[in-house]
């Protein structure tokens, strides 16, 4: 394993003396700015009908330099990580602060907190076990019912070292792990094909993905998803009350809300949020937190990509709106301190203010009291693809798994589901709050500006009221 200690310069021959001084010069008069420093290896494998497809692995490396004058931004990367790559990058960002004339900004606070691993989870297990349990998973589904016809798995990890360096020598290192193991399974029956799909996975190592214990009950989930929607019948249309369950159906508040609250859509005003802070915007009883903090979760981080420690974001305190997601340009120029969420995809991608896990507290409600309480609805427990309007707020998702409710009690599953309606709107018209607060498996990846980064979601059951659906039955 390469060793995560002073890699940038043993291994590359930059001296690091010459570097800071030069990042000093560059930033001298700026706001802001840093030198981001990346080293990441990659694989993964995927194994389809009964062979393995595809195994990979890579390396990259490289660094961002970003200088930060009033709102305007230069950045400049490359993937080679050498004295005169970074000074012709100097030169490039340089030019933000032309006719600017700032003082940097102080350093981020310091954490001894640790969330994961130092160790690379790609040494965790030997490349033939990891091939061999892509085996098992398919020869085990295969064997648990007839009606199974195709069975697809997949295992990757991921290892990355950052090295944060500002003005002044400070420097700042995290070394982040990461695995995700995915299994999707094809069952027919009289002719009717479905898909059933499990997936988890968090900053840890592979072993306890590798565990029986774990695939099998993943196995048993991709199965039993599948299963129900061979069943299930055309999905109804109209405006009802709709329970959502547990755990990854927080994707959509993820989308439909969480994104309206980071800080950058929040200071110009593109947010359907913006200018409601400390107003109602949800029922009472709705609190949603953003917490880059929990140790080994998908989302999680010790520190973002500019050094400044994760933490628990209280974002709704029971319906009232009281803060926003931020990294650190956007917190200055908003007058409010950074909250840990200034995140980016490589370092080839610019800082953004972006969600970690993201996740609704739970209430006192039993679940089976408010799928009791619903004469005519539908339960949504599986969401997939979605769209949202960060502007209006207005969404659209698809739910992949999803019963009606007919006087209290779960009835058939439908298909072809879809939840239409606005954000905002939407979390006023929370009524019921279950206690069984759940985060996802750890599956979730997150999409802005061309960006994609890892993050978790969660909620308890919840009932809302009056939203829209979206069927296909005549």
């Amino acid at each position: 394993m390469t060793s995560p200690d002073d890699l940038f310069f043993t291994q590359t021959g930059m001296e690091r003396r010459r570097v800071q001084n030069l990042l000093d010069q560059t930033l001298h008069g700026t706001d802001d700015g840093e030198l981001f420093l990346e080293y990441r290896q990659t694989e993964s494998f995927s194994f389809d009908d009964g062979r393995l497809k595809a195994a990979t692995y890579d390396t990259t490396q490289g660094f961002g330099l970003r200088a930060v004058a009033g709102e305007a931004t230069g950045y400049a990367h490359a993937s080679e990580l050498s004295e005169a790559s970074i000074a012709r990058a100097a030169e490039a960002v340089s030019v933000v602060k032309l006719g600017h004339s700032g003082v940097t900004a102080g350093a981020p606070a310091r954490t001894n907190i640790h969330l994961y691993s130092d160790n690379s989870p790609l040494d965790s297990a030997p490349f033939d076990v990891k091939v061999k349990l892509m085996a098992k998973i398919d020869a085990y589904a295969r064997g648990r019912d007839p009606r199974v016809r195709q069975v697809s798995c997949s295992l990757a990890g991921e290892w990355q070292v950052v090295e944060i360096m500002r003005p002044g020598g400070e420097v700042y290192r995290d070394v982040r792990p990461l695995v995700r193991l995915s299994i999707s399974m094809v069952v027919e029956e009289n002719g009717r094909q479905e898909t059933g799909h499990y997936g988890g996975g968090g900053r840890r190592a592979y072993t306890d993905y590798i565990a029986p214990d774990y695939w099998k009950a993943g196995v048993e989930e991709a199965l039993r998803s599948a299963l129900v929607n061979l069943q299930s019948i055309p999905a109804p249309a109209g405006e009802m009350s709709v329970v959502l369950g547990p755990g990854w159906p927080g994707i959509l508040l993820h989308e439909a809300v969480g994104h309206g609250l980071e800080g950058d859509f929040n200071r110009k005003k593109t947010s359907a949020f913006s200018g409601l802070l400390g107003q109602r915007v949800a029922s009472p009883g709705v609190t949603v937190v953003d917490d880059g903090t929990i140790a080994e979760r998908r989302g999680s981080l010790t520190m973002d990509d500019e050094g400044t420690p994760t933490s628990r974001t209280v974002l709704i305190e029971d319906g009232i709106l009281k803060g926003f997601m931020q990294d650190r340009m956007n917190a200055r120029l908003m007058g409010v301190e950074p909250t840990g969420n200034g995140r980016r995809e490589s370092f080839a991608s610019p800082v953004m203010p972006r969600m970690t896990n993201t996740y609704m507290l739970g209430g006192d409600k039993d679940p089976a009291e408010i799928l009791g309480s619903v004469k005519n609805g539908i339960y949504a427990v599986q969401f997939g693809g979605g769209q949202v309007d960060i502007t209006s707020g207005k969404f659209v998702f698809s739910c992949t798994e999803a019963y009606r409710i007919e006087d209290g009690k779960i009835g058939v599953p439908i298909k072809g589901a879809t939840l239409i309606g606005n954000g905002p709107d939407a979390m006023t018209r929370v009524s019921m709050i279950g206690n069984d607060m759940k985060l996802d498996t750890g599956i979730g990846t997150c999409g802005k500006s061309g960006q994609s980064v890892p993050v978790g979601v969660g909620q308890p059951t919840l009932r809302i009221d009056g939203l829209t659906v979206g069927g296909t039955a005549a």
